[in-house]
């Protein structure tokens, strides 16, 4: 009989333009600011603090008890975003902390990773910049690769936090700057001194477990995808023209099939989509209930859901 004490959960979840009230005159956020073209201010922001905190919460809650241990946050504008998180009162009790570091995204959106001090101590972090350029020649600025390395417990793990570059111009003109993102991950674990490290490579890929880039890593035969059976025809992170969409995904190491002492063996990956996330009526009933549509204003938590693993931790 397992103990959900010695369970623990991972878990990634894009936050749909998460942005301060404030203007930030070396970004693009104007459209999110109390003059902007969606009207952002103090009091959305607020609510919408409150309603990730909750979803935060809530995540692995029933398989491990506790909030995760590691969460991979997206499109995020800075610190004072993620503060503003942690300080909900679902969440200020558990000692969360968080690495992030600004990115070269013009519209000023990065990622982060949320762990909890009494389970994750972070040994290093940097970011790994995506070179690529746009289909025109010119330089894609977009995010950076965020990589940390740590102690889960008392063993060490490389956690990848990805956003790839978007769709924009179309799914297949676009493919090789994903491809080229994954590559940057690959050239990373190579550098590594480690024979069989523990990899947790998670974010928006914007792309679906079959594409290129997903391919890429997994072609090297060191990780697993767990995610890869949760999209089908009725189910997936994110639905765009009634279409759903599995961008969001956590890929592990094999040595997380492992079952040694001291080290953690996966155990389950899921889509986190209770009612409380879901548009509940209308034409959209069952979608993720977002903040937006367009330039109106919904009040809801993201337009993706999260997605998490659980590991477990084997003892003597």
């Amino acid at each position: 009989m397992y103990s959900p004490e010695n369970r623990y959960t991972i878990a990634f979840y894009n936050l749909e333009n998460f942005f301060d009230a404030k203007d930030d005159p070396h970004s693009l956020d104007d459209d999110f600011t109390p003059g902007g073209l969606r009207n952002w201010n103090e009091s959305k922001f607020r609510n919408k603090s409150r309603k990730i905190a909750r979803a935060l919460s809530e995540i692995g809650r029933e398989e491990s008890n506790k909030p995760p241990v590691l969460v991979g946050i997206a499109e995020v504008e800075n610190k004072t975003v993620i503060t503003s998180i942690l300080q909900q009162k679902e969440l200020r009790e558990t000692d969360y902390d968080f690495v992030h570091f600004d990115s070269p995204d013009e519209r000023g959106i990065d990622t982060a990773l949320i762990y909890q001090q009494k389970h994750f101590k972070v040994l290093d972090a940097e970011t790994l910049p995506l070179l690529v350029d746009n289909v025109n020649g010119a330089r894609d600025f977009t995010r950076d690769i965020l990589y940390v390395h740590g102690k889960l417990n008392q063993e060490e793990v490389h956690v990848f936090v990805n956003h790839w570059p978007s769709r924009g111009e179309g799914a297949e003109v676009t493919s090789y700057k994903r491809v080229k993102a994954a590559e940057t991950i690959l050239a990373k674990v190579e550098s590594l001194e480690e024979d069989n490290p523990n990899c947790i490579i998670m974010g928006d890929f914007n792309d679906d477990p079959n594409a290129e880039s997903i391919h890429t890593l997994m072609g090297t035969g060191r990780f697993i995808n767990p995610m890869k059976k949760l999209l089908s025809p009725v189910s997936g992170s994110a639905n765009y023209k009634r279409i759903w969409s599995l961008f969001d995904q956590i890929l592990l190491s094999h040595t997380f099939l492992d079952r040694r002492p001291n080290t953690h063996g996966f155990v389950k990956a899921a889509i986190f989509s209770p009612r409380f996330l879901k548009e509940w009526k209308g034409r959209y009933k069952g979608n993720p209930f977002r903040t937006f549509v367009g330039e109106t204003y919904l009040g809801g938590y993201s337009d993706h859901f999260p997605v998490y693993v659980v590991l477990e931790e084997a003892h003597d």
